[in-house]
């Protein structure tokens, strides 16, 4: 029985827009950050209730594009529960300072968004060279990052991936496999040829949990795959909240529901253990 949780996936909102002022990528921010939003302290009391003991918190893109202020900021409040993953500009010749400046203020984790909520997916800046400067400063300091995209960028992850090998890469929401046509889950093949990377790593979230159960899909046959295919040391689970609806003691609830058929052993990597290799600050 798993007891205790770590999340890679929250989000956190300021109330106060005149201290940390909205400024999404793209110029269109998300309704969620709009409808849900939550400060650090909403955040810490959810995961009060839930039972989360740690979390990596992800930095909102669609609502603060590249000033991570307030992620920043708020992990810096509660440093022995929580560690800030943020984003920059990393097509910019400045990358790498900004990412070192960042990382002065207590940055511990690094994301490219490529496209989601508010925008379609943009593959083309992941395996651009200007962005090659920024990701060898990653394998320097030894910081993990985030990808958000969708199939279509799974071939330019695998390029960064050999490229910067001793760079750990986490995809958000497991890449977004179409995994509706059910076992043995063809339509997903682009996924299960990512398994010899073994320096990619994936989300389990919301999206994935709900999708579990559409189509022909079952969490019986799909989720042993996964742990089949990558191993529980490359799974981590992530609440998405609050951009998901619910709780977050709900999202950790289906989560637990929807993974029951995994053994203890892999349950504790993907609830914690992985959590803790991708981001050794929010170890024990």
């Amino acid at each position: 029985m798993v007891s205790r949780y770590v999340d890679i996936h929250p989000h956190v909102i300021s109330d106060d827009e005149g201290a940390y002022p909205p400024a999404p990528l793209f110029g269109k921010r998300s309704d969620w950050s709009q409808e849900r939003p939550s400060t650090v302290e909403s955040l810490i009391a959810a995961m009060d209730e839930a039972g989360v003991e740690k979390a990596a918190v992800v930095h909102s893109s669609t609502t603060y594009g590249f000033d991570n202020s307030y992620v920043v900021d708020a992990c810096n409040l509660y440093p022995d529960r929580l560690l800030a993953v943020g984003s920059v500009d990393v097509l910019e010749p400045d990358a790498p300072q900004t990412i070192r400046n960042w990382v002065e203020r207590g940055l511990g984790g690094m994301r490219v968004f490529t496209g989601g909520s508010t925008k379609e997916f943009d593959a083309s800046e992941l395996d651009d060279p200007r962005a090659y400067p920024a990701w060898e400063l990653l394998g320097e300091l030894g910081l993990t990052m985030c990808i958000q995209t969708g199939p279509v960028g799974l071939p330019a992850v695998v390029s960064l991936a050999k490229r910067f090998p001793t760079v750990k890469i986490i995809l958000d929401h497991l890449g977004r496999p179409d995994v509706t046509d059910g076992a043995p889950y063809a339509a997903a093949q682009s996924l299960w040829d990512l398994a010899p990377v073994e320096s990619i790593y994936f989300k389990l979230t919301p999206r994935i949990m709900g999708d579990s159960k559409k189509g022909a899909a079952t969490p019986e046959t799909l989720f042993p795959k996964i742990v089949e295919t990558f191993g529980a040391k490359r799974l981590a689970w992530g609440s998405n909240f609050p951009t998901s609806p619910g709780t977050l003691a709900e999202i950790l609830a289906t989560a637990k529901d929807r993974l029951s058929m995994l053994s203890t052993e892999d349950q504790e990597w993907v609830f914690r253990k992985t959590a803790q290799t991708l981001y050794p600050r929010l170890a024990d």
